[in-house]
């Protein structure tokens, strides 16, 4: 089925949906990783954002329910050069198109993903709209420029949980008590285990399946959870998660955090990084095209060693906001110099832009969840 791809600076790409009829919009961004697809897709921190995968064979292995990280689908489309049609995979339980068309998703095959790069690695990620019924490039490039901007929009209230619930076991595990309801007698295993309360900003499953497995006992919480009621939860831990969207806007997490930074260990990853570095005087700022894949470079600072991660972010911490005297950067990305991951002085905190959680990606960065858990115990 025709479709076309408008950017607003107006480029278009004439291409076809292998899922039927439909329109989405959003920031157009790239991901170089080989596989993960469907990781990818239902990763919150894509919320608002259409993603191009720069390998070109996508829908080879299929879909199944034990690899996504969040319950629903989270990209506005899904853009790629090829549709493998019949998966090969002993884990499959489904096909792409099918799972895309199931949440009413659109995919797009059939153009040229490496010249879309190239235009956003030389131009910037950048609002576009697509749509098999609208296909005439002067009003899709209109659409496209009316689409709010990523700078200054708070997505992290769009994807954040609407309660609290506990994980536990490799899956969500239903909390009785609201937010105001909480103390410190929620906990099931508070004599035996680390307790840990994380703020979902758009979490990822993988990040709790790293904190349990490293010992501990997760409630995740919305993202407006006021200071009064984590105190009154009485944790052990502090965890800041991934999400999507400007980490300025998100005052309301900023106040909080700046509030328990004394109070308990905090760990903070990709939006948690973003947001930790705001409540300690820090400023952010976006990047031309982000870092999105699963080959990204960080140097560790402290060991010497070149860790290859996987990334997902368009946001970064300005190194220089950050005060010296305070703060001590403890990774930097060796493409482009960026801070990549910072510890305090002082303070039981610390944080890293990166997914050391992958899914997908290499596991290099996976002894970070047993630093928490050690700095939690040494506390």
């Amino acid at each position: 089925m025709k479709a076309l791809i408008a950017l607003e600076d107006g480029r278009t790409f004439a291409c076809r949906s292998f899922t039927g009829h439909g329109e989405a919009f959003g920031e157009i961004v790239f991901n170089t990783s080989m596989t993960g697809y469907q990781e990818i897709i239902t990763d919150p921190s894509y919320s608002g954002q259409m993603v191009t995968m720069t390998y070109p064979l996508i829908g080879n292995y299929g879909v199944n329910y034990e690899d996504i990280e969040s319950c629903r689908i989270q990209v506005s489309a899904f853009l790629i050069k090829e549709y493998q049609e019949y998966p090969s995979n002993f884990r499959s339980t489904g096909t792409l198109r099918d799972y895309l068309k199931q949440e009413g998703v659109l995919g797009i095959e059939g153009f040229d993903t490496r010249a879309l790069t190239r235009h956003i690695r030389d131009k910037g990620a950048m609002r576009a709209y697509i749509s098999t019924s609208d296909i005439n490039p002067f009003s899709l490039t209109e659409k496209a420029k009316k689409i709010p901007s990523m700078v200054g929009l708070d997505l992290a209230k769009r994807v954040t949980t609407g309660k609290p619930y506990f994980w536990s076991e490799g899956k969500i595990q239903p909390c009785p008590e609201s937010v105001d309801d909480l103390n410190k007698s929620v906990w099931r295993k508070k004599k035996e285990i680390l307790s840990v309360v994380a703020f979902d900003f758009g979490i990822k499953y993988n990040i709790l399946r790293c904190l349990e497995a490293a010992g501990c006992e997760i409630l995740v919480v919305p993202a407006s959870t006021s200071v009064a009621a984590v105190r009154s939860i009485e944790p052990d831990g502090i965890f800041l998660s991934n999400g999507p969207g400007d980490p300025e806007p998100v005052t309301y997490a900023i106040d909080t955090i700046r509030a328990l930074l004394d109070y308990r260990p905090v760990f903070g990853i990709c939006l948690g990084h973003q947001l930790l570095g705001l409540a300690l005087g820090g400023k952010t700022y976006k990047l031309k095209f982000g870092h999105r894949g699963a080959n990204q470079p960080v140097k560790n600072l402290l060991t010497g060693k070149v860790e290859i991660t996987s990334q997902n972010h368009g946001f970064v911490v300005d190194t220089g906001s950050l005060s010296p005297e305070h703060i001590e950067t403890t990774h930097i990305n060796l493409n482009d110099n960026t801070l990549e991951g910072f510890r305090h002085r002082k303070l039981p905190l610390f944080a890293v832009q990166y997914h050391p959680e992958a899914s997908p990606g290499p596991h290099d960065s996976r002894y970070l969840f047993n630093e928490f858990v050690e700095l939690m115990k040494n506390a």
